[in-house]
């Protein structure tokens, strides 16, 4: 069964060796994330409040006038899963002004092609992603009530497997208190 995705934007991120926090469960070397949590993110805007570029053009930009390695990720959410999710944001005091991620949620763009890299587990919490790898143990008690482990890059590869991994973890509560609702986030490769 096909999901489509909404475009959430732009994330210039770099990869990052498991630590020793995290998972046993990951690979050690290669780590792909959305999440500030275990990777650092390049911020869009001059204030560093906001990490996601609106466009790829954009976030090629940023990336290309860094010295340090990092890679382009067009992160994008399944359209069944947008209306909670955008409820959770805007509870977190996130509002829709123009270009931010709630209004390109919104808008329901659909993602573009590109080379699909996996799914990750992530949750919003007052501004900052949160993946399942940055809160000790949730890989493993995922795996243990689910069979849903990670993959290549520290990702989940199949959908199906990933939306189930989510809706466990939601309704687990072992997030809690820093992510309530957790959905599966889609990540491409995206430029060169």
């Amino acid at each position: 069964m096909a999901i489509d995705h909404a475009l959430a934007g732009y994330r210039v991120a770099s990869r990052a060796a498991r630590q020793d926090w995290q998972d046993v469960g990951l690979p050690s070397a290669d780590l792909v994330s959305m999440s500030s949590c275990v990777v650092d993110v390049l911020e869009s805007d001059p204030d560093g409040w906001d990490g996601w570029f609106d466009d790829l053009r954009s976030a090629e930009r940023a990336r290309a006038l860094e010295s340090r390695e990092l890679h382009v990720l067009e992160v994008g959410f399944a359209v069944p899963d947008l209306p909670e999710l955008s409820a959770d944001i805007a509870d977190g005091g996130w509002d829709a002004a123009a270009g931010s991620l709630p209004e390109r949620l919104a808008r329901g763009e659909p993602c573009s092609g590109g080379r699909l890299l996996g799914f990750e587990l992530v949750g919003y919490d007052c501004g900052l992603w949160h993946t399942w790898t940055c809160l000790g143990g949730l890989v493993r008690d995922v795996g243990r009530a689910t069979g849903v482990r990670p993959g290549q890059w520290g990702l989940i590869q199949d959908e199906q497997q990933a939306r189930q991994a989510a809706d466990w973890l939601t309704e687990s509560g072992l997030g809690d208190p820093k992510v309530f609702r957790w959905v599966a986030a889609r990540l491409v490769a995206a430029g060169g």
